[in-house]
């Protein structure tokens, strides 16, 4: 049996067509808020740049060779310090600068690993949610909510 092409009264009153696309999302009943969408988005901007700035501004220390060097970072990873103690090195032979060398860049490992875990507790709830039912801080958490307080200042 052909079908007709003519639209069924029920299909208008069920699904009724619209100029405004948007319509469908919600809007001034309550549903869809895009204007808080756009609020929300600014605030996790602002709090993301807050928290990159917090960690530029932190100094984590990486150690190797039982303190004989010690590693300054930022919490972004980039060295900001190399430390060795004296008397531990007198750099008069081939192996004693090669093991030099070795420490350094296990204390900045050290150092980096400690970077990376504060840079993922603060940016990893802004970076991965925040979105109501989707996880994260919501609109109304405050710094505390990244998860600062895990300087290292050894």
């Amino acid at each position: 049996m052909p079908r007709s092409s003519r639209r069924s009264p029920i299909s208008d009153t069920l699904n009724p067509m619209s100029d405004n696309p948007f319509e469908s999302l919600g809007g001034a009943d309550g549903g869809f808020d895009l204007q808080g969408l756009l609020q929300q988005a600014q605030q996790m901007q602002e709090q993301l740049e807050s928290a990159q700035e917090r960690l530029a501004d932190a100094r984590l220390d990486g150690t190797a060779g039982g303190g004989a060097v010690t590693v300054t970072v930022n919490g972004i990873g980039e060295l900001q310090a190399v430390t060795i103690r004296p008397g531990t090195f007198d750099g008069s032979s081939d192996d004693d600068l090669s093991d030099l060398g070795d420490l350094v860049v296990a204390a900045y490992r050290d150092a980096k690993s400690k970077a990376d875990a504060i840079a993922s507790s603060a940016l990893g709830p802004l970076t991965g949610g925040g979105m109501p039912g989707l996880g994260g801080p919501g609109p109304d958490a405050g710094p505390g909510a990244l998860g600062f307080d895990q300087r290292d200042e050894t």
